[in-house]
């Protein structure tokens, strides 16, 4: 499947701003199974700076600085995308989970795909008993990992409300999950915190779903916004799978990746700094559109 997908950011600042420092993480990854043909983010006003970096994992980070006053901002990225991925692992042949903690336990490397990055709390992912508890529902004794994590996906579908008003882009993913309530950034948290509970390696993905659904198949929810989801680790033979707890569905053709991270603070599509004494509006269109 090809994509043309367009993500604008628009700010309406209550003030003048004098000086915008901005972080964007808005490239799709070239990533096993998906290919970027083009792509590009136009910035206005123009920035005077700007410049471009690799993050610890593999994401492309633009910087920008706009130095000239300016009460509103927009930031355009465009990209085409080919996306064509396996299909998800044989989950009965995938290795029992408690030998992939393991093996997560024992690597010694630091590469941007190594599982050492994704087995500890993180800024946004602190661990706690509720989430181990849920998790040791579907990660019984010597079950394959796979199986088991795809079990811990469906479930929190199952039990969990989609509800954009219930949470806030900062809620600890324990608010959420004593709610049973949010997004789809709460659930990928949840899983997240649940998987790393038990010391299995769990990234958290940004991107975006399809909005166009098949013929005969509901609309997935998280459409028409940045989408988020989970990415595990079944170990060196099998490597890193997504999985999607907020429509209980395998990362698929469906899916574009922006970003990976240990969770959303690695991985905002905008952050910065500005200088200025006002407020501000924020508006995010997202179009993820089959060629």
């Amino acid at each position: 499947m090809i994509y043309d997908v367009k993500h604008v950011t628009k700010y309406r600042y209550g003030a003048s701003v004098a000086v915008n420092a901005c972080a964007l993480r808005l490239w799709p990854r070239e990533d096993g199974g998906q290919t970027v043909i083009k792509s590009r983010i136009d910035v206005t006003p123009h920035p005077q700076t700007r410049s471009e970096r690799i993050d610890p994992f593999d994401n492309r980070v633009t910087r920008l600085s706009i130095e000239a006053p300016h009460r509103d901002l927009v930031i355009t990225a465009s990209s085409r995308v080919k996306v064509e991925r396996a299909a998800p692992p044989l989950a009965a042949l995938t290795p029992p989970w408690e030998s992939v903690v393991e093996l997560a336990a024992e690597t010694g490397s630091l590469h941007a795909d190594s599982p050492a990055f994704a087995i500890y709390p993180s800024r946004r992912v602190a661990l706690f008993a509720g989430a181990t508890d849920y998790a040791r529902e579907s990660f019984s004794p010597r079950r394959p990992i796979y199986e088991a994590a795809a079990d811990l996906n469906a479930r929190i579908k199952r039990d969990f409300v989609y509800d954009s008003k219930a949470t806030e882009v900062k809620t600890p993913p324990a608010e959420a999950f004593a709610r049973r309530r949010g997004v789809c950034q709460d659930f990928a948290h949840v899983m997240i915190a649940a998987l790393r509970g038990l010391g299995l390696p769990a990234l958290y993905v940004s991107g975006y779903i399809r909005t166009i659904p098949p013929a005969g198949k509901e609309r997935l929810a998280g459409a028409d916004a940045s989408h988020a989801w989970v990415s595990l680790w079944c170990g060196p033979a099998f490597g890193w799978y997504g999985l999607d707890p907020t429509n209980a569905i395998a990362e698929g053709d469906d899916h574009v990746i922006v970003a990976r991270g240990r969770d959303y603070a690695d991985v905002p599509p905008v952050e910065g700094v500005i200088l200025s004494h006002g407020g501000h509006d924020l508006d995010v269109e997202v179009d993820v559109i089959p060629v």
